[in-house]
């Protein structure tokens, strides 16, 4: 079982793959779009394109948020040298302006994304249940006359190791 190590020699260095000469990514070169104006005319030709508005709304009602598919409109055109990294930034109200517009025109159902977040009134939180029956104990124990005793605190028990390494 003998092996050539001289072979191993000519393999490629690891992390090789993600290195590249200064000037070949896209983002490394001036952007075509280098202004806010500029950019929201290259972003309204995309996205009030009547080809791109059957996905748009399809991905809208699907719940993601219009942030996000903002965030990810951006981030590509980013990637792509479209603009740059700070134009957007300032874009992104815009580009989300004109999802929400392709939204309302389509009467689509979507999420913005910056609604507040609901909550469920006919459930308590686990300390407010556990402060009520802390309370009810006080009060009981107070009409028996009787002191309260500590409590003692649950053995805690160590869970099983579970995963890839654990013995079975």
């Amino acid at each position: 079982m003998s092996q050539d190590y001289r072979s191993s020699f000519s393999a490629p260095i690891p992390g090789q793959s993600l290195t590249a000469e200064l000037g070949e990514r896209p983002w490394q070169h001036p952007p075509q779009y280098p202004t806010v104006e500029r950019a929201a005319e290259y972003y309204a030709e995309r996205i009030l394109n009547m080809t791109a508005r059957d996905q748009l709304v399809e991905v809208m009602e699907s719940g993601i948020p219009l942030t996000t598919i903002a965030n990810a409109l951006q981030g590509g055109s980013v990637m792509e040298g479209k603009h740059t990294i700070d134009v957007g930034i300032l874009m992104m109200p815009i580009i989300v302006e004109m999802l929400s517009y392709v939204g309302d025109e389509e009467e689509a159902d979507y999420v913005v994304g910056i609604e507040p977040e609901q909550r469920d009134t006919d459930k308590f939180s686990s300390s407010a249940i556990s402060k009520v029956l802390r309370e009810m104990k006080d009060d009981l124990a107070n009409e028996d006359g009787v002191e309260e005793m500590p409590m003692e605190p649950d053995e805690e028990v160590e869970p099983a190791p579970a995963g890839l390494m654990a013995r079975r």
